[in-house]
């Protein structure tokens, strides 16, 4: 089978994600998460870890039919469950040497589709409330990044007007040009840095506005949120609890915050379709009131129904936890393509996110006073944005600040 990839692109994105997302160094351990689709990346990961001086390099297989067959035929006290020694694998990854890959490739979706919500969600808030990282997490302990693989059944979605193995060239080709790896980027990963700052910049400067409310506007969506004190805009990736700079997401475009989940008042509607357990939700929209979700349509009644049971079943997430700004200076929106995975697609909009938010983004640490951060079991991102989006901060004297208008960033 022909590579997606060549030689050259292989080890530049490897490396990309290594040093410019993961901070790797020698004596570190990395664990990647994939599905056999994605092997090639796995061992050009493998390769440049070694190369740069890993103790070790090990793979935590991800497997859709495994999972399946869990939801599907597992007892009650199979859900969330975990043994003690993946338990204790997980408690290792909290370490300063310890580096972890989540590899998506939208591979074998077609198994999950059938999958009950109840039974989905359930498994999902048990693992999450189970997880010895929940604290990790917290504390920036846990060193990790997500990035994508151009599998051919992927890129059989994306680009189904052309042979699998061109359609996978293609959304290569895309995934390095969002990464800034394209041929009239910069070499090595140094665009990719510099992307990086431009948005760390830009979140530093939403935060000196101190707002107090946040209106987003555009077809169908006329939202307004609560901007809750002592909050703090992101982007552009974080520095972890020992200093070193990392990038969670591979690509991304947006500078997001927590808005106050008591207190989201309006409309949406979803500009962008939501592939979500095996679904593609299509023009998914609904009305928010006193911070909870009344109302919730879709275009198929069987995609509302599943997504509305699943929320119903996880306590608070059909509150907001996140807000992301994200303009027409997008890479990925500019593509004009919907990509059917949440990682390229809400980088290519303006997005909100139903359930948990986000603790970095408050300046006080989280504790019984949680500062309008919501506290649930999932997060499910969906586009609200085009490139007429019109985004208006007010801040804590009443007056306007235009910071997205037409599309285009105003400040």
């Amino acid at each position: 089978m022909t590579s997606p990839m060549t030689r050259e692109e292989l080890q530049r994105y490897a490396q990309l994600l290594l040093k410019g997302c993961l901070a790797f160094g020698r004596g570190d351990m990395l664990t990647i998460q994939m599905s056999v689709a994605a092997r090639e990346l796995g061992v050009a990961l493998a390769e440049a870890a070694y190369a740069a001086g890993a103790k070790s390099v090990a793979v935590d297989l991800d497997d859709h039919r495994i999972y399946a067959a869990r939801i599907a035929q597992g007892s009650r006290a199979a859900l969330g469950h975990e043994p003690q020694w993946v338990r204790a694998r997980h408690r290792s990854l909290a370490t300063k040497e310890s580096a972890f890959c989540v590899v998506l490739d939208e591979y074998e979706l077609d198994v999950l589709a059938a999958l009950p919500a109840d039974r989905v969600a359930e498994h999902t808030a048990l693992r999450l409330r189970n997880s010895p990282l929940n604290q990790a997490r917290r504390d920036g302990r846990f060193r990790w990044t997500g990035c994508a693989w151009p599998s051919e059944e992927w890129a059989a979605r994306v680009y189904p007007e052309v042979s699998p193995d061109k359609a996978a060239r293609r959304l290569a080709r895309d995934i390095l040009f969002f990464c800034r790896l394209g041929p009239e980027d910069p070499a090595g990963h140094t665009g990719w840095t510099a992307h990086l700052a431009t948005l760390r910049r830009r979140a530093a400067k939403l935060t000196r506005l101190d707002l107090k409310e946040l209106h987003v506007r555009d077809r169908g969506t006329d939202l307004r949120l609560r901007i809750a004190p002592y909050s703090m805009w992101r982007g552009g990736g974080e520095k972890d609890y020992w200093g070193r700079q990392l990038a969670l997401n591979v690509p991304t475009e947006e500078c997001f915050i927590s808005p106050d989940a008591a207190a989201t008042e309006g409309t949406f509607r979803c500009s962008r379709p939501r592939s979500f357990g095996g679904r593609v939700i299509e023009d998914l929209r609904g009305e928010f009131r006193g911070g909870r979700l009344v109302r919730l349509d879709a275009r198929r009644q069987a995609d509302r129904d599943w997504l509305a049971k699943y929320l119903a079943a996880i306590p608070n997430a059909e509150r907001l936890g996140e807000i992301a700004l994200v303009d027409a200076s997008s890479r990925i929106g500019q593509r004009g393509r919907t990509y059917y995975n949440a990682l390229l697609d809400e980088n290519a909009a303006a997005h909100m996110a139903f359930g948990s938010g986000f603790a970095k983004t408050r300046t006080k640490p989280l504790g019984r006073a949680r500062y309008g951060v919501n506290r649930s079991k999932t997060h499910i991102d969906v586009m609200i944005g085009t490139n007429n989006l019109e985004a208006t901060g007010i801040k804590q004297n009443g007056r306007t600040v235009p910071l997205v208008t037409e599309g285009v960033w105003k400040i």
